[in-house]
């Protein structure tokens, strides 16, 4: 089954665009004010009337309030419904029954012993997505640019579709699928050029790698880039089905 791919972070017109051209099956957006990806309301209208259903909408957000969630939710219209921060089982199976959405929980790995929740969250979600662990000091946690050890996630066995993340980046994505065999990944800060700042060209090249299509060079920010890529219709496992891959 073809990948899945997931452009997170999103902020601007042009790297949503390069991202949709491209052909990313699900676009982010940051509803979370520590983070320099955070959106903000009033400028997520604005970007959900480019997606014109070309992607999956997901918000992320970070142990949210129910009103907090409700403001992202009016706002971007989303498709799925990600939650990166410490909300327990409990909490992501009262969001999902709250916003009727698919709920995506993020998931954070350094050892094998963090695998142990697992089976407790794929009860409740409808997707995983497994992430490095964040400092003990940091401020947010993900879009930090930190892999862990993907050997970890061999001969996983889920019921439910999961998503790697985590420090990818194009030269490091065919090896992360590679090892994992992870139907979905996720990736920002590898496509950006600073903190927050997408990089259509390393969008494009991420795309491609992730997807095995020969590489070229990359026309610069702002310049056309040919055709976007034709995807074939496909259905994935979970709750979000009929998405381009």
């Amino acid at each position: 089954m073809p990948i899945l791919i997931k452009i997170c972070g999103l902020k601007t017109p042009d790297a949503l665009d390069a991202a949709l051209e491209a052909g990313a099956d699900m676009v982010g957006f940051v509803f979370f004010p520590p983070s320099p990806r955070d959106l903000g309301i009033e400028a997520t209208r604005a970007l959900r009337e480019r997606v014109k259903g070309r992607a999956k909408k997901v918000a992320l957000a970070v142990d949210a309030t129910d009103a907090e969630l409700d403001s992202a939710v009016e706002a971007l219209k989303p498709d799925m419904l990600q939650l990166h921060g410490k909300e327990t089982p409990e909490r992501v199976a009262a969001v999902r029954g709250r916003f009727h959405l698919p709920v995506m929980k993020a998931l954070p790995i350094e050892t094998r012993a963090d695998l142990s929740p697992i089976h407790l969250y794929a009860k409740v979600a409808d997707w995983l997505l497994f992430d490095a662990r964040a400092p003990r000091d940091a401020t947010r946690p993900g879009g930090l640019g930190k892999t862990f050890d993907w050997s970890l996630l061999q001969n996983l066995d889920l019921k439910i579709p999961y998503m790697l993340s985590g420090g990818l980046d194009a030269s490091n994505v065919a090896e992360a699928l590679r090892i994992t065999r992870a139907p979905a990944v996720d990736v920002s800060s590898g496509v950006e050029r600073a903190p927050g700042e997408k990089d259509p060209g390393k969008i494009r090249s991420f795309i491609r790698a992730a997807r095995g299509m020969p590489g070229k060079p990359d026309a610069p920010a702002g310049a056309p880039d040919g055709e976007p890529d034709k995807k074939p219709r496909v259905r994935v496992p979970g709750s979000i089905t009929d998405v381009s891959a």
